[in-house]
This record gives C-alpha cells, sequence and structure tokens, in this order.
C-alpha cells in the first residue's frame, strides 16, 4: 500500500507539471507543431536518465524514489501516448514534413535525453 501511495503522489505531481507545461509551451511557441510533447518527452527522458544513474550508480537512496520519481512522476509526465496521437494524425493528414519531423524529433532527442541525463548523473 505504501508502493501505491508513493507512486500515486509522484503521478499527480507529473501529471500537474505535464499539464502546465504542455499549455506554457502551446503559448509560447504556437499550436502549429507539438512542441510541449516534444519538451514533455526531452524532460522526462532526460530525468529517467539522470535519475536512474545517480540513483544507481551515485548514492544509495531507498528504492521508493524510483517509485516517486521513475514510475509515477515521469509515468504521467511523459507523453507517448499524445506522440503517438499526434504523429498519425499528421499522417492521416498528409501532413509528411510534420510527421517525420515529429516522430525523428522526439525519437532522436528523447534518446539524446536519456543519455544526457546519465552522463550529467555520472559526472556529479
Amino acid at each position: 500500500m505504501r508502493d501505491i501511495l508513493t507512486i500515486s503522489l509522484g503521478a499527480i505531481a507529473g501529471a500537474n507539471a505535464r499539464y502546465f507545461l504542455s499549455r506554457y509551451t502551446a503559448k509560447v511557441m504556437g499550436p502549429l507543431f507539438p512542441y510541449g510533447t516534444l519538451v514533455i518527452n526531452v524532460t522526462g527522458s532526460l530525468i529517467v536518465g539522470f535519475f536512474m544513474i545517480w540513483a544507481t550508480e551515485r548514492v544509495l537512496i531507498d528504492p521508493r524514489w524510483r517509485l516517486l520519481v521513475v514510475v509515477g512522476f515521469c509515468g504521467a509526465f511523459t507523453t507517448f501516448s499524445s506522440y503517438a496521437f499526434e504523429t498519425m494524425a499528421y499522417f492521416e493528414q498528409g501532413q509528411w514534413l510534420l510527421m517525420f519531423t515529429n516522430f525523428f524529433s522526439n525519437n532522436f532527442l528523447c534518446l539524446a535525453g536519456a543519455l544526457a541525463g546519465m552522463a550529467l548523473a555520472r559526472v556529479l
């Protein structure tokens, strides 16, 4: 029961962070491209990469922190389902450039974000 509460607290924070960051990004960058989803996915990948290396190689912390940060927060924060829907919506609309831009930028930048987080955790 304690693990479920830990995950739930992280998920509440992650879902709210996703909502506010997505709205802010759309306001600043415009609605033409799903920049909010991209920023959230890259940021979430960086957080997971950093936290997993930091928590397993750099410090000894209670394993429930992984449940809070990775499973709860990042699980609710990242938006793979939104990314998939937005990419396929571009496909259905025949907007090939936006579809490929969304596909490649999310995949490449999220992998780069995870790698950057891992490297940052190892340096600190």
